[in-house]
């Protein structure tokens, strides 16, 4: 009998991305706040009192690492980003592009020198923190330093950026310095998993095999490569000389929004240098559909890196076919070790307050599954 490596840290043989479904009760004290009828302590009340009911469901469902399922956020990126000194909340021209919906119109504009002190999130960690039970771990999900430095390339956001900084050059230093900030806070609260979730790679990916799509989004050919290294260099910049017990893994994925998704394309065009330089200890990665291309890529990956699997949808309800998806972890073992392979959903529940389109019920049979699943591959 094969025997495998027992996880103690992250990532976790059965694991999750990060967001959960809103609850209806959080759905309608934060429309009430939006409308002017609950104040932001009210408000804050509720997120606390739903918040830890999900913990207890986590735990129950036996989650080595739990998350506050983004409750307290409307966005999974733009919370962050308007969270750090010197970037404020923005009215967009238009939301992002998804397959057959268009999102809400909201970005970020430069304001001011961008730093990262007391920033939000430190205390949604703490809160997280103080209600889990002892040997549970908390993670910790924040839009990679690549996703908030793409957000400020739309057209309308780099007119921000110039009115505030010399150059692009000096306004990403500020934004890595904001990152290790927040980062060295949340690591004094006790945060030993981060993951940073990046959706740069998928847009890259897209960009490589369907190159009618850079124009449409403002960019060149020439650009591409650039924009790649960047990247790299980016997030290597807030992971590099972190402490030892700091685990920082990535999710990427093609776009999560109300079930429907933005980029199409395998990971092979990136695969150099997302897997080959990008200094994680693992890739969360979507495998849920064709659109996300075969395993091959998965060759490129270190021996020494976790590959969590997301070969689950969190798009619908439907119960994926247990075996079928046991396959296809064996077919993934062909081109990265088994040992070193993880399983999760392709992405989380709720990217957005909107959420996906399936019940709350769907939802932790899809946990159960994965569990009982994780359970029979790697014992």
């Amino acid at each position: 009998m094969t025997e495998f490596t027992k996880r103690t840290t992250s990532p976790f043989r059965f694991d999750i991305v990060g967001s959960f479904l809103r609850p209806q009760q959080l759905k309608a004290a934060r429309a009430k706040y939006q409308a002017g009828q609950l104040s932001r302590h009210e408000l804050t009340k509720v997120e606390d009192s739903v918040i830890i009911d999900l913990i207890k469901k986590e735990e129950a469902a036996g989650l080595h690492a739990v998350t506050d399922g983004e409750f307290r956020r409307s966005w999974w990126h733009l919370d962050f980003i308007w969270g750090l000194h010197g970037i404020d909340q923005a009215a967009a021209k238009a939301g992002y592009g998804f397959h057959d919906e268009t999102t809400r119109a909201e970005t970020a504009k430069v304001s001011g020198k961008v730093s990262g002190e007391h920033h939000p999130f430190v205390n949604h960690f703490k809160f997280t923190r103080d209600h889990v039970s002892a040997g549970t771990q908390v993670k910790q999900t924040i839009p990679s330093p690549a996703q908030a430095f793409f957000e400020f390339l739309r057209p309308e956001n780099i007119l921000t950026v110039k009115e505030h900084y010399p150059s692009f050059d000096d306004f990403a230093a500020d934004l890595v310095a904001a990152y290790r900030q927040v980062v060295a806070d949340l690591y004094a609260a006790g945060c030993r998993t981060l993951q940073l979730d990046d959706c740069t790679w998928s847009t890259y990916a897209d960009f490589a095999q369907h190159p009618e799509h850079i124009q449409t989004a403002g960019f060149d050919v020439q650009q591409l490569e650039k924009l790649e290294r960047q990247s790299v260099e980016l997030n290597n910049a807030v992971i590099d000389d972190q402490p030892a017990d700091l685990v920082i893994n990535t999710h990427d994925c093609r776009g999560n929004y109300h079930s429907t998704w933005a980029a199409t394309g395998g990971y092979g065009p990136v695969a150099d240098p997302l897997f080959t330089k990008e200094d994680v200890t693992a890739f969360y990665l979507e495998y849920d559909s064709d659109r996300a291309g075969g395993f091959e890529p998965l060759a490129a990956v270190p021996d020494d890196k976790y590959v969590v699997l997301g070969l689950v949808t969190s798009k619908n309800g439907q119960l994926e076919d247990r075996q079928a998806i046991i396959k296809r972890i064996h077919e993934a073992a062909q081109f990265h070790p088994l040992d070193k392979l993880c399983l999760s959903p392709q992405c989380g529940f709720a990217s957005t307050e909107e959420g996906n389109v399936l019940t709350e019920d769907q939802q932790w049979a899809k946990i159960a599954l994965i569990k009982d699943i994780a359970n029979e591959v790697w014992g």
